[in-house]
């Protein structure tokens, strides 16, 4: 499978996308929050491919796809992935030899075709960012990218937990064992990046991230 280097400077974004392309079968060898930084590491380990956001606070990631290629001996590819609705930048990337743009919102299963399409050596699509989504009062965008990792079943986990209930409660609610809950619910804290059920319970309340979770199997 594919080995990535993840940069972006939102960290705790990146950190909880490692840890679900981990879990998707690919080997993610830097995670980094600066450009030159990313650079380096693709410099170091020549990874299959650098995910690369286009803010950064030393440099505009667009404008070092060339960079990123260069360090990456001509055997990186670059995939673009950015919280940007800008058609002209999403060209500019594509024209600077970049393997595909992939807007965050998206979600997990596109950017996951778009490394497999990538690493197997097919053109990638250019997958085109969908209208702004502004956030209602009160909730925030990057949690709301986070969660769009959870899988359903973490979601309901997460939606439980919102309501209160506990491991064994929860187990019995969705017919597991309660193991089997705890490694769901461990999944949702790493990738919502908190330390705590309580912490994870009250993001989900405050930006109505399970209003409409399916409990049922």
């Amino acid at each position: 499978m594919a080995t990535l280097v993840i940069g972006d400077d939102h960290r705790l974004f990146a950190d909880a996308l490692g840890t679900v392309l981990i879990q998707q079968g690919f080997t993610v060898l830097a995670i980094e929050a600066a450009l030159a930084t990313t650079i380096a590491a693709v410099a170091q380990t020549r990874p299959d491919l650098c995910l690369l956001d286009r803010h950064f606070a030393d440099g505009e990631g667009t404008r070092a796809i060339a960079d990123v290629r260069r360090a990456g001996g001509g055997v990186t590819k670059v995939i673009m992935l950015t919280a940007d609705h800008d058609p002209e930048g999403m060209g500019f990337a594509m024209a600077s030899g970049a393997a595909g743009y992939v807007h965050k919102s998206c979600g997990l299963a596109a950017l996951v075709a778009a490394i497999r399409r990538a690493y197997a050596g097919d053109a990638v699509e250019l997958l085109s960012p969908p209208p702004v989504r502004r956030a209602p009062h009160g909730r925030d965008m990057d949690v709301i990218r986070l969660a769009s990792f959870l899988t359903h079943r973490e979601r309901q986990c997460l939606a439980l937990l919102a309501d209160g209930y506990g491991t064994a409660a929860m187990a019995q609610r969705l017919g597991v064992s309660t193991a089997t809950v705890r490694t769901h619910v461990q999944a949702v804290l790493t990738k919502l990046g908190v330390h705590s059920r309580l912490q994870a319970a009250s993001l989900a309340v405050q930006n109505s991230l399970v209003d409409s979770v399916d409990l049922a199997e």
